[in-house]
C-alpha cells in the first residue's frame, strides 16, 4: 500500500541548526492507475514493460507476475492490433484469478483509435504517442506547413482522440501522453524543429484536447535517447505547465538506453538528475535486457536520492593504506548477511581515522579499530569490540538485540 512520505531533517554538526534534506518535488495532481497513485505527493512509482507477445496470454500473465513480484508497480504491454486488445481481457482476468490484480497500461500506436477504445475496457491506463496517433504521410518536397494544413491535422487528431478521452474519463481511467524525440510528427518537426520545444508543444496539443473534454487523469512523458535532450524537454515541460497552471505528473525515462553498465549509467544520469530537481512522479529504466533487470536500477536510483527506502543502504569507504582488514571482502560478507533487510543504514569502515565521523548517520557501524578486532557501533555509540572472525555474526546479534532483524 502506498503511503505519503514524511519530510526528514538532519542536524548540522557544526552550526547545530536543522537542515532540510528532503527533495522538494514539484506539486502534481494524483492520477489513479488501478490501485496505484502517480503524483499527488505519493512515492515515485516504478514501471516496466513485458517483452512477450500479448497474444500469448499465459506467457504474458507469467511475465507480468514476475515483474510485479519483484517490485514493479505498473506494467505496460504492447497492443498493436485488435486481437491483442481483446487478449488483454483474458490477461486481466487470468491475473485476477491466479495471482492478483496488477495495474496495466496498454501501449497504442499508429492510427490506434479502434484498438485504443477496445483496450480501454480492460486496462487501467492507455499510453498514446502524439507523433504516431494520427499518421501524417511525409512529403519529400515539403518546404513548410501552412496554418491551414496544421489546423486540419489538429482537427483530425481531436476527432480521433475524443472518443478515447470520453471513454477513459467516464470509466475513471488514465492516459499517458508519451512523446518520443525520435517520432515527432512531421508538422511539429517543420514548425519547431527537432527540438525539446517541439516535444513539449506536441504534448501540450494533446493535453489541451483532453482538458477541453474535462479529462485530467493525465501523465506526461517526453523521452529521448540522448540525456541532454531528455533533460531539456522535461525541464521545459515542467516550466510550461507551471506557467499554464497545469499540474500533471511526469513519467521519466531515457528511451533506448542500451544494456550493461552504460545503459544503467545513462538512465541514472537522466532520471536521477531530474528527480534531484524535484521533477518526476514515476520512472521506467529502459534496458535492452530482461525487464526484470530494470527494477533494481529503478529502486537504486530512488534509494540513492532518499525518495524510497526498499533495501539496506551500505556506506563504505574506498579503502586505503590505513585499512585494517580486507574491506571489499568484508563488505561482501556484511551485504550477503543483511541484504534482505529493509530500512537500515549499515556502514563498513576500514579504520578509525574517518570511520565514526563519516558513518554518523548509519544505524550500525562495522569499523576496523585495531588489527584483528572490529568495533561495532549503534549510531554514534561504540557497543562492543570483537575478534574480526566474529564481526559479521556479532553485527547480526546486535541487530537482533534491537528487534530489527528478520529471517531471510
Amino acid at each position: 500500500m502506498q503511503t505519503l512520505p514524511t519530510p526528514s531533517t538532519n542536524i548540522n554538526p557544526i552550526s547545530g541548526s536543522l537542515t532540510d534534506t528532503t527533495i522538494h518535488r514539484r506539486k502534481t495532481r494524483p492520477v489513479q492507475v488501478g490501485n496505484v497513485t502517480i503524483g499527488g505527493g505519493y512515492p515515485v512509482v516504478v514501471q516496466s514493460m513485458i517483452n512477450e507477445d500479448t497474444l500469448d496470454v499465459d506467457g504474458s500473465v507469467a511475465a507480468i507476475r514476475r515483474l510485479h513480484e519483484i517490485g514493479c508497480e505498473i506494467v505496460r504491454v504492447t497492443v498493436p492490433s485488435m486481437a491483442h486488445a481483446k487478449a488483454l481481457a483474458e490477461i486481466k482476468q487470468k491475473l485476477h484469478q491466479t495471482y492478483k490484480s496488477v495495474p496495466l497500461v496498454a501501449d497504442v500506436h499508429h492510427n490506434g483509435m479502434k484498438i485504443a477504445l477496445e483496450v480501454a475496457k480492460h486496462v487501467d491506463k492507455v499510453r498514446i504517442n502524439p507523433g504516431l496517433y494520427v499518421f501524417e504521410k511525409p512529403k519529400t518536397d515539403r518546404t513548410e506547413y501552412s496554418q491551414a494544413e496544421f489546423d486540419e491535422i489538429g482537427d483530425k487528431i481531436r476527432e480521433t482522440l475524443e472518443p478515447l478521452v470520453i471513454s477513459l474519463r467516464d470509466q475513471g481511467k488514465a492516459m499517458r501522453i508519451g512523446v518520443n524525440h525520435g517520432s515527432l510528427a512531421e508538422r511539429m518537426l517543420f514548425t519547431y524543429g527537432d527540438t525539446p520545444e517541439g516535444m513539449v508543444e506536441s504534448a501540450l496539443e494533446f493535453i489541451r484536447i483532453c482538458e477541453s473534454l474535462d479529462f485530467r487523469n493525465l501523465v506526461i512523458s517526453l523521452k529521448a535517447s540522448r540525456v541532454p535532450v531528455m533533460l531539456a524537454a522535461y525541464r521545459l515541460m515542467a516550466q510550461k505547465m507551471d506557467a499554464l497552471g497545469m499540474d500533471y505528473p511526469l513519467h521519466l525515462g531515457v528511451t533506448e538506453a542500451g544494456d550493461g553498465e552504460y545503459g544503467r549509467i545513462k538512465s541514472t544520469a537522466g532520471i536521477g538528475t531530474l528527480l534531484a530537481e524535484g521533477i518526476g512522479d514515476t520512472i521506467r529504466v529502459s534496458l535492452t535486457e530482461a525487464p526484470e533487470k530494470e527494477i533494481p536500477v529503478c529502486y537504486s536510483i530512488l534509494q540513492a536520492l532518499g525518495l524510497r527506502k526498499t533495501m539496506v543502504e551500505y556506506v563504505a569507504c574506498p579503502s586505503c593504506g590505513r585499512t585494517l582488514f580486507n574491506l571489499e571482502e568484508v563488505l561482501h560478507k556484511v551485504r550477503e548477511a543483511t541484504k534482505h533487510l529493509t530500512g537500515l543504514d549499515i556502514a563498513v569502515m576500514g579504520c578509525i581515522v574517518n570511520g565514526p565521523g563519516e558513518m554518523a548517520d548509519a544505524d550500525y557501524g562495522y569499523v576496523g579499530k585495531q588489527p584483528g578486532y572490529i568495533s561495532l557501533y549503534r549510531g554514534r555509540d561504540e557497543i562492543k569490540r570483537v575478534p574480526e572472525a566474529q564481526g559479521v555474526d556479532e553485527l547480526i546479534n546486535l541487530i537482533k538485540a534491537d528487534g530489527r532483524w528478520v529471517e531471510p
